[in-house]
This record gives structure tokens, sequence and C-alpha cells, in this order.
């Protein structure tokens, strides 16, 4: 399977609300698997469409890093129902190199979603999942770890961020 280029801060499809998949066909579930493969390879537990620059609601999780494929979620359309508890853990993502902060984020969460089958699916996730899953949805509205940062602190880590593209170019 493909591996696709992982789009780092802060290119503008980080920041875009994605479309609802309208229908699963088998490009959604070639996509998916093309992230999965992606998301892998990287290696992480979570990636979202906009991070390879689709703009669709897509997300690829499995918390035991290719290590056991039961854990792997492929979630079309999803939406956090509920949640409950809070905790402060800490969060890094493949779009934001070398970033690793501490967030506040919900202990439990209920997703509701689409498979790759089209079939409306609900996962009830706790603690590492509960977190991966409300990392990658963030995505889907243009949300990154930066904005659950007080803004002294999201500056600086933009800053440190901008300066290590200018170096990559």
């Amino acid at each position: 399977m493909a591996v696709l280029e992982i789009l780092k801060y802060p290119a503008p499809a980080l920041r875009r609300k994605c479309l609802p998949v309208e229908r699963v066909t088998e490009q959604t579930a070639e996509l998916a698997r093309a992230m999965l493969a992606t998301m892998h390879d990287a290696p992480g537990v979570g990636l979202a469409a906009p991070q390879v620059g689709e703009n669709v609601r897509l997300i690829v999780v499995d918390v035991s890093v290719g290590k056991d494929p039961k854990q792997v979620h492929f979630l079309v359309n999803p939406e956090i129902e509920s949640a409950s508890g809070e905790r402060i853990v800490e969060e890094a993502c493949l779009s934001l190199p070398g970033v690793s902060e501490k967030i506040r984020r919900r202990e439990a969460v209920r997703v509701r979603a689409l498979n790759l089958d089209g079939e409306e699916v609900v996962l009830d996730a706790r603690e590492v999942l509960a977190f991966v899953l409300q990392h990658e949805i963030d995505h889907l509205d243009g949300k990154l770890i930066l904005d659950h940062l007080n803004k002294t602190k999201r500056d600086l880590v933009k800053r440190r961020l901008k300066k290590q593209a200018r170096a990559a170019s």
C-alpha cells in the first residue's frame, strides 16, 4: 500500500473544516487503507484525512501501532455523542513534528460513525483510545493541539514550528 505524505504545520489544509463523506465507496476505502499504511510507517496511533491533504471526514486509529489488527478503526464521519471525565494528557501530532504538549481531554467518549462498509458503528472508548479519537476528530474540524494551549505557549510553539519549516525548505 502506498505511503502518503503527511502535511506539516502550517499547511492550510490542516485548518479546514472537512466535508462529510456522502457515500462510502471503494475510493474511500482505498484512502483509508493508504492512511493506515502511512500512520504505521510514521509511526503513529491516529491519522485524519486532512493530514494527508484530503478534505473529508475520515480518520484511522490504531493504538496498538500495528501489533493487533483488531484495534484498527476506520471511521467515516465520526461524531462524539457523549463524553465524561477529564484528564491532562501528553499529546503529540504527526503534523507537528517535535511538539509534545499537555492538554485537557475527556477520559471517556462515545463516538458514532460509519465503517468502510457504510454501516453505522458506535465506539465506547476510554483513556488512550478516547484521547486519540478526540485528537483525530479535532483535525476534521481544523483544530490542532496548538488550539488547546494558552496564547503565550501557543505563540512560542508556532514560532518554533515555522522556524523548523523554513529550515527544512
